[in-house]
């Protein structure tokens, strides 16, 4: 079962992972992109962090929802109403259980997903987080440690592609050849629950 800390965990490593990883986020968001999405991923999941020492949700659900606003209000660009979405609707689709299990959030977390891609129009493909997200959670049955090879395997995929939604798009032929920065990120939030989980 995962409760409360588990999910205050994976946000925690998320954040850490993105400190990690900014300064190579922000080069490959240089070519086709604003090159700020390292130094915007930094600062929301800092926020993140911040907001959950300060309120600490004692469910799941009450974790995701309350990063997924700190998300929305802290990042600039497309990525804090994406992610803020993402993990918004995640946890408003586990409700107020202290507990859940790996399925339930699995099916919760692919709710999510779904809701990204309603707000963004992006399908797999269009390279874009979704190429990451959907392959990890497809793969999140199997194991934490499935899901985050998927994302790596799906961000990585997206090099040859050329972009069809976000601000890479208006690039046209010029983005092929670029690995996505949406994607990057993403693998390194689903890369994060092989870590909290102690997998």
């Amino acid at each position: 079962m995962l409760d409360a800390d588990f999910f205050r965990r994976w946000m925690t490593v998320t954040a850490a992972a993105v400190d990690r990883e900014a300064e190579r986020l922000t080069e490959l968001d240089s070519p086709i992109g604003d090159a700020d999405h390292g130094s915007n991923m930094q600062r929301g999941f800092t926020a993140v962090v911040a907001a959950l020492e300060k309120e600490a949700p004692d469910t799941p659900g009450g974790v995701l929802t309350l990063a997924g606003r700190q998300l929305i209000s802290t990042v600039g660009g497309a990525s804090g109403p994406l992610y803020g979405t993402l993990l918004r609707r995640t946890g408003k689709t586990l409700g107020d259980a202290a507990e859940v299990t790996e399925e339930q959030f699995t099916d919760a977390l692919r709710t999510g997903v779904d809701a990204v891609m309603a707000l963004g129009g992006a399908a797999p493909g269009d390279k874009t987080m979704i190429d990451a997200l959907v392959p990890a959670v497809d793969a999140l049955a199997d194991s934490f440690a499935a899901a985050q090879a998927a994302a790596e395997e799906g961000a990585v995929a997206t090099t040859p592609l050329q972009a069809r939604k976000g601000r890479a798009s208006y690039l046209g032929e010029r983005s092929i050849g670029h690995q996505d920065p949406g994607a990057t990120s993403s693998s390194l939030l689903i890369g994060a629950l092989v870590e909290a989980s102690g997998e």
